[in-house]
């Protein structure tokens, strides 16, 4: 017979924010057979080209701490991650929160970054979307905040929720209403309900709300990441002051 019940602690709760300990940018330590991650800060793990002496992780000493994720130059769409392992359902875990507050270091050019869920995080983590003018590409499941130096309105958060059975997205479906700043920091959360709805808040406001079953497969597993990418074998940075992850706990036995 199976139960369901409740006892202990309930709530998901991992939160970093990066005032301590960092991996050196400089970090060439070949990690697994890949050369990927298996370096964790805090609650969450580092992923990407780690063994690159451009791409890694550093602490930053400005007001309220932040964290520079950098991708390396060697290869194009070599990217860095901040992240969970892939252990979040929405009918299982949700109501589900991604939480993020991030800088546009610098430039918005030649980079690929995605803030939110996906349904990958390998070692050597691989662009979890590509963008081309008016077109979002699916790679794996995602429910997110999408900027791409090479998408139409490039300066502009997007939303997209892609899943196995959409193939792309029509880029101004999920355009925010805000522009990414270089040098100036957002705060993006999306929250994702256990049937599969979700809804996307940038700087507070409520950008865009879908409706059960849109954005999500209830029973795709997912993880929480903060990630970035470069193109043409350019580097690319963006610097992290937290990163929140909650959900509810399955209690199903």
């Amino acid at each position: 017979m199976s139960l369901t019940g409740q006892s202990g602690t309930g709530k998901i709760r991992l939160f970093h924010d990066f005032c301590g300990p960092e991996l050196p940018i400089a970090g060439t330590t070949v990690v697994g057979a890949s050369g990927g991650g298996m370096f964790k800060i805090g609650p969450f793990k580092i992923t990407g080209s780690t063994t690159d002496t451009d791409g890694g992780i550093v602490a930053l000493e400005k007001a309220s701490g932040y964290a520079r994720i950098s991708a390396s130059a060697t290869s194009d769409a070599d990217g860095m991650c901040i992240g969970t392992d892939l252990c979040f359902s929405p009918v299982l875990n949700g109501p589900m929160v991604l939480e993020c507050r991030v800088e546009n270091y610098s430039a918005l050019t030649l980079r690929n970054i995605f803030i939110g869920f996906a349904g990958a995080n390998a070692d050597e983590i691989a662009e979890p979307l590509t963008s081309s003018t008016t077109t979002i590409t699916y790679v794996t499941p995602v429910v997110g905040f999408h900027l791409d130096s090479t998408i139409n309105n490039p300066t502009y958060w997007h939303m997209p929720y892609l899943l196995s059975t959409t193939a792309t997205q029509l880029e101004t479906a999920v355009l925010s209403s805000q522009v990414a700043v270089a040098g100036e920091s957002d705060v993006l959360r999306v929250e994702i309900d256990p049937n599969g709805a979700a809804r996307w808040y940038i700087n507070g406001k409520l950008e865009q709300s879908v409706g059960a079953g849109l954005a999500a497969t209830t029973t795709t597993k997912l993880c929480g990441i903060a990630s970035i990418f470069g193109k043409t074998t350019t580097a690319a940075c963006i610097d992290i002051d937290y990163l929140l992850v909650e959900a509810n706990r399955d209690w199903t036995r």
